[in-house]
């Protein structure tokens, strides 16, 4: 069963900002990234328990081609993206969103 995805406000946030330092670095590289997160959003929806549970029932999934993670936490009937969080800054700074 597929569930809605919904995001936190910070996290739209963080996916906007990130796509807009890409397409700064190179034409396109935003798309790329924006794609990227479309295709994880995707295999989150399908197999919502498959990524490694981080923090009670937060999970974290990993992108391919850049150094990000969709944390997330599975509910009744959506999943809900906490944070498009940077793998190398600020670990756990998502730990208050809901």
């Amino acid at each position: 069963m597929n569930r809605r995805i919904s995001f936190h406000e910070a996290a739209e946030i963080e996916i906007n900002e990130a796509a807009d330092f890409y397409d700064r670095e190179s034409p396109r590289l935003g798309s790329a990234f924006l794609d990227e997160v479309q295709q994880v959003m995707e295999s989150i929806s399908r197999y919502p328990n498959a990524a490694p549970l981080i923090q009670g029932r937060v999970r974290k999934k990993i992108l391919i081609n850049f150094p990000y993670s969709l944390i997330y936490s599975v509910r009744t009937h959506e999943i809900r993206i906490l944070a498009v969080a940077h793998q190398k800054r600020r670990p756990f700074y998502w730990r208050s969103r809901r």
